[in-house]
């Protein structure tokens, strides 16, 4: 696979995973290295300078994930208990299990199932046990609204790496920053898909989460809710770090850049191969 991306023009670039040494995060080494959409992004008008941001794939069906891990453009994995019910997935330690023999080191992110503060703790205490690679996904808040920021300061105290999941505003990502502050290397996840589905537009609120975290080089941003590859192009706009992206959008990634004409006459293409395949008749 590696062979044929880097035919059509993909470019090799670092990913990144965390370190204990004097640097939070370190490049990935040779072997593990994923395939960026540099140039792809260079095929389109104002974007040539901009970084790739890396990708991590959403989801929990493992066969799908074993799928995934094979992929040079994938650098992590992200799970999250609604993922889990919809692959049918019964014992979740098993899965996770499974999954972080498949990921190979890159980081995977596991959430916590509790909405009570005192056990949010344990379980990501828990979870964290499970392998060097995890990072503990804490919601932002309960079910009742309560902010679980003295927890994820409590844990990032203890060295447990998290992905602080659900954000939406400014607010929030300065709050949940300063939490971590000190701690290990830790992902902030802002869900811009669900920001646009309020009908509001992401891009303010992640440009300045980008800037929010720039002093905190432990602290990483996730786009997170991604509907459709253009916001991979907007996260790379943003400087944004991660884009999380399930099965079907990794696949439409090759389509960036595409020649809209060659695009539309595809388009077309199907439609007529479509008909004919349907036997209508009119």
């Amino acid at each position: 696979m590696l062979a044929s991306l880097a035919g059509q023009g993909w470019l090799r670039a670092s990913a990144y995973r965390p370190t204990s040494g004097s640097q939070p995060w370190e490049p990935v080494v040779a072997a593990d290295t994923v395939c960026t959409m540099a140039n792809a992004l260079n095929r389109l008008d104002g974007t040539a300078h901009l970084d790739a941001p890396e990708v991590f794939a959403d989801g929990a069906d493992l066969p799908t994930l074993i799928q995934l891990a094979g992929d040079p453009r994938v650098s992590g994995f992200t799970t999250n208990p609604t993922l889990l019910r919809k692959a049918g997935v019964t014992d979740y330690e098993s899965f996770a299990r499974s999954a972080l023999e498949v990921v190979g080191g890159r980081p995977i992110s596991f959430e916590v199932l509790a909405d009570d503060l005192d056990e949010i703790g344990r379980q990501a205490r828990l979870l964290a046990g499970w392998g060097d690679s995890v990072f503990v996904k804490i919601p932002v808040m309960t079910t009742d609204g309560t902010s679980t920021h003295q927890v994820v300061a409590d844990l990032a105290a203890d060295g447990v790496q998290l992905n602080v999941t659900a954000l939406m505003t400014v607010r929030q990502v300065a709050v949940v920053s300063a939490a971590l502050a000190g701690g290990p290397p830790s992902y902030i996840s802002v869900f811009a898909g669900r920001v646009a589905d309020a009908g509001r537009d992401p891009m303010p609120i992640m440009s300045a989460a980008v800037a929010m975290l720039d002093p905190e080089p432990s602290q990483r941003l996730i786009w997170a809710s991604p509907r459709e590859v253009f916001n991979y192009v907007q996260a790379a706009q943003v400087g944004c770090h991660v884009i999380t992206m399930t099965s079907d959008l990794i696949e439409k990634l090759a389509t960036i850049g595409k020649d809209l004409d060659q695009f539309s006459l595809d388009t077309v293409t199907m439609f007529r191969n479509d008909a004919v395949a349907s036997g209508f008749i009119l």
